[in-house]
Order: structure tokens, then C-alpha cells, then sequence
């Protein structure tokens, strides 16, 4: 079955002159063509179900029909099936094209069914590069995803820079990927805004057909192999993280003019993903080289830090706020001028959380770390000195004792204790999350359970404090009636919580026997 390795980046339509200015391709003219593409389906959108898509490609006057199964995507890069030849339109003769003995006979059967379900219509520019010791076909496409007739229904805009792997090494890939993204300075700080692309032309297309908004979407669980070496466990869930913050990122745009804010979901699923990558980071320390894990850690430290502070604010006026509101029984509401001032710290965080993750560094970034984490799983990491399912099982145990510890320390040490308890808690709920398919699902299922209510608990203390900085940071003009008011119903809550408090520690501090220690 022939394999295409391809890696694919999304282009911000303002970087598209400089890229066109890469001494890269203006060493050779473009190959320019027209590209009319139709994909067909079932009505019920069965080649979709399977992650399979059958097209018909219209260039000059030829027709070619291609078929791409499911393959692995991830950090742009995917790996796929796929045959092509040319083809009378409208005839589908699967039989003659796909060599697969299982999938032919599948497509066949289903040839009579197929319909037209949606269109691309793009001018493609490529050029073939030598690269190191590799031969990749770079191929720019501009154009647009339609639905319905050619007379009007919805489309999307496709700027897209695709990186084919003829022949080489896959990491030269990201290395062009990385040249090209410097910009024709080859200087970071004038970058392009060039993001791997997690969709392919056909699932968004196919997601424009069905009417599908864009949806914050939630962590997987992770499918790990008892045998496993850890530094390949590592390479599995590190890349497992990166799809799910990439997944989110399209939601967190700028504010508009008119002050708009996008779905708060998306911005808490970044900021998920990486707590769970930088608890893996830690948690696999031992099997990664020492200057990997130190550059990475602090790389995504600082990009969590301001996405922190963005969701903080989010918390503040979707909750705190609201609950307040309610809670007050006041009919007016806040005063106008408090909620302006909040409303615009409010939107400064968000659109420094939207320029951090659409801007050319986190694209750099984006592409270095996942070129670094193939290269992690292209070493032969050598004999494991113990299998991953006893190795996890010690790693989470260690986990449950510096908990019991810090339980105990939060018991005498006030609100920095608690503060201190509550990652603590976060770091050993996100490890026993990336290694639970390797653990005992009893012992987990237990201890997830009681980690769940204490980090419920903690993580209300935690706003509720947040919310009372962020009131006391307020300027003094705003600091009247109103605000003591919250001020006063804040601390009151935190009052009738705290009690609540020790027996939870007790229970954390027997924590080391709930996981792990079998």
C-alpha cells in the first residue's frame, strides 16, 4: 500500500508575501495549476465513519480518483494510505485502483451509493527541494472548501502549505517546516504565523457540510502497552497532549472590536493540555535527557503562565460574578464603572492569550517540540529496566507521598499550604490520568474518586481567593460599597469552607495507600 508522509501548516493570510519571498522559493518558478476537487459519500457518510475519503480530482483535462484511509495525524504531520490514477468522472473502479484485498471489495460495495458532498476549489504552487538528504515536494494551496451548488452554501478559505516526503528522512520535514517558518530574515522575531494543521482539507469539509461548530473538545484517555519503554510511553502521551491544545487553540481568537470574547471553554482545554504535558515532563524525567526536559518545562511554563491569567479573569466574570450577582440580590448589578474596568482586564488577558498561541513563536514552538519528541522515539532508547506497568506504578506511589506530606504541611501552613497542596494534588491526578491505562482500574477508579472531591474543594477555596485578590488590586476609586459588599460575602464563604478543610487533609494524608504501592 503506498504511504504518504506528509506534514501540513495552516498560513496566516498576512504572512503569505513574506513566505513567497523565501530564498527557498524563489531559487525555482512554481509549478502552477488549478486543482477542482470533488469527495463523494454515502448518505449516511460511511467513508467519513471509517476516517476514509474517496475524491475526484479535475486538473486541465484530466480526472484523477484518490483514496486516503486513516491514517495518524498529529503536530501536522500524518501518515496515510493512498492510491490515485486517472479515471473516467463518475466511474468508481475501486477493484482496478486499490490494491488493499480487504478494502477494494469494501469500497465496491458501496460505489453505487456514492454522492457528491462537498467541493474544493484551490490554485496549488509547488516546488521540489532537496533538503538535506531528503526530496520534498512543497505544495501551497489558496482557494476554498464550498458545500451545495456552485451558485452560493457556506465556504471556507484554504491557505495551506503542505510538506510531501519523496524520499529522506521524516525529520527533514520539520526542519524545512522550521526554515520556512523563520521567514526570509531567518529571524525568529519575524516569523511567520505558520501552524500545523490538525485537519485535513476533507474534515473540514466534511465538518462545513454537516453544519459543525467549532467545539472545545476534551482530553482522551491514553492507550499505552504494558511492555512499553517509557521513553516511547513519553513520546505517545506528550504527542496525545499536544493534539488536545492544538484542538483548542482555533477557539481562543482576539477579541473583536466590538469586544466579543470567544467560548471560555477553549482557553480551560489549553490550559488542561498543558498541565497534563507538563506533568508529563516530570513524570518521565528520569528516561528523557536532562536538557530536554528543562528547555521544554520552562518553554510551556511560560505559555501557561499567560494563559493563567487569562482564565482567571474568565472565572471572575462567568462565576464569581455571576454567583455574586445572584447571591446579592441586588437588582442594579454592579456599578457601570467597575464593570468596564473589569471587562477591559478582562479582554487585555484574552487577547494576550490569543497572541501567544496565533502568534509566529508558538508556531516555532510548535514545530520544535514535536520534531523533538519524533526524535526522542528515532534513538533506540535501549532496554527498559523495568516494564512500563511496574515502572508507572512506583512513579504514581511517589506521587501519593509527597501528596500525604503536603496534606500535612496545609494543615499548619494556611492558604499557602492549601495553595501548595492543590498542585500537588493536580500534578498526581494528571500522572495517574496519563498511566491509568497501565495501572490497576480499581485502585485508579478509587483514588480518582477522592482526588476529584478534594481538588473540587480546593480548586473553590482557590477562586475564591483569586477573586479576592483580583478585587483588591482594584484602583481606589472603584473599591466602594459594592465591592466591600463582595468583599465581605468572600470572606464569609471561605469561613463556612474552611471546615471542611480537615478531614479532607486526613483522608490525603492517608493517600499513600490508595495507588500504586501493590
Amino acid at each position: 500500500m503506498p504511504v504518504e508522509t506528509e506534514l501540513k501548516l495552516e498560513l496566516h493570510p498576512d504572512d503569505l508575501p513574506r513566505l513567497l519571498e523565501h530564498a527557498l522559493l524563489r531559487a525555482q518558478p512554481a509549478h502552477r495549476e488549478r486543482l477542482f476537487n470533488t469527495y463523494f459519500d454515502t448518505s449516511t457518510l460511511a467513508l467519513r465513519a471509517q476516517r476514509m475519503a474517496v475524491r475526484e480530482r479535475r486538473v486541465g483535462r484530466r480526472t484523477l480518483l484518490t483514496v486516503k484511509t486513516a491514517g495518524t495525524s498529529v503536530g501536522g504531520l500524518s501518515r496515510r494510505g493512498e492510491w490515485e490514477a486517472v479515471c473516467r468522472p463518475g466511474q468508481f473502479d475501486f477493484a482496478a485502483l486499490v490494491d488493499d484485498e480487504a478494502l477494494a471489495p469494501q469500497l465496491t460495495q458501496v460505489a453505487w451509493q456514492l454522492v457528491p458532498v462537498f467541493r474544493t476549489d484551490f490554485t496549488r504552487r509547488s516546488w521540489t527541494v532537496r533538503h538535506g538528504e531528503a526530496v520534498v515536494e512543497l505544495a501551497l494551496d489558496q482557494g476554498f472548501i464550498t458545500t451545495g451548488t456552485a451558485g452560493g452554501g457556506p465556504r471556507q478559505r484554504i491557505l495551506e502549505l503542505e510538506l510531501e516526503l519523496k524520499s529522506g528522512p521524516v525529520d527533514a520535514l520539520f526542519d524545512l517546516a522550521h526554515t520556512l517558518a523563520l521567514g526570509p530574515t531567518g529571524q525568529a522575531a519575524n516569523g511567520l504565523r505558520l501552524l500545523p494543521a490538525q485537519r485535513s482539507k476533507a474534515e473540514r469539509g466534511y465538518a462545513l457540510f454537516s453544519g459543525e461548530r467549532l467545539q472545545p473538545v476534551k482530553a482522551s484517555p491514553i492507550a499505552l502497552e504494558v511492555d512499553m519503554h517509557p521513553v516511547l510511553a513519553f513520546r505517545a502521551v506528550a504527542l496525545d497532549c499536544l493534539a488536545h491544545l492544538q484542538a483548542n487553540e482555533r477557539g481562543v481568537w482576539p477579541p473583536g472590536p466590538d469586544g466579543h470574547l470567544p467560548e471560555p471553554e477553549f482557553l480551560h482545554q489549553c490550559r488542561v493540555a498543558l498541565r497534563r504535558l507538563r506533568t508529563a515532563l516530570r513524570v518521565f524525567r528520569g528516561h528523557l535527557p536532562r536538557r530536554f526536559v528543562a528547555h521544554w518545562s520552562s518553554e510551556w511554563r511560560l505559555v501557561a503562565r499567560v494563559l493563567g491569567g487569562a482564565r482567571d479573569w474568565d472565572v471572575f466574570v462567568t462565576e464569581r460574578l455571576a454567583d455574586w450577582n445572584v447571591a446579592s440580590g441586588d437588582g442594579a448589578g454592579p456599578p457601570a464603572d467597575f464593570l468596564a474596568h473589569v471587562h477591559a482586564l478582562r479582554l487585555d488577558a484574552g487577547r494576550r492569550a490569543a497572541d501567544v498561541l496565533g502568534g509566529s513563536a508558538h508556531a516555532l514552538r510548535l514545530l520544535a517540540f514535536t520534531r523533538a519528541v519524533f526524535a526522542l522515539g528515532a534513538v533506540d532508547p535501549g532496554p527498559s529496566r523495568r516494564p512500563l506497568a511496574a515502572w508507572a506504578r512506583g512513579a504514581v506511589r511517589e506521587r501519593h507521598l509527597a501528596l500525604a506530606k503536603a496534606a500535612r504541611v496545609a494543615r499548619r501552613a494556611g492558604p499557602e499550604g492549601r495553595h501548595a497542596l492543590r498542585i500537588v494534588l493536580k500534578k498526581l491526578r494528571y500522572a495517574q490520568e496519563l498511566l491509568a491505562s497501565v495501572l490497576p482500574s480499581k485502585e485508579v477508579a478509587r483514588s480518582t474518586a477522592m482526588l476529584t472531591d478534594a481538588q473540587a474543594l480546593l480548586g473553590h477555596l482557590n477562586d475564591l481567593s483569586t477573586a479576592q485578590a483580583l478585587l483588591a488590586a482594584l484602583p481606589p476609586r472603584l473599591a466602594g460599597a459594592w465591592v466591600q459588599r463582595w468583599q465581605e460575602a468572600l470572606a464569609e464563604e471561605l469561613r463556612l469552607e474552611l471546615p471542611k478543610l480537615p478531614a479532607m487533609e486526613r483522608a490525603l494524608e492517608r493517600t499513600e495507600r490508595r495507588c500504586g504501592d501493590r
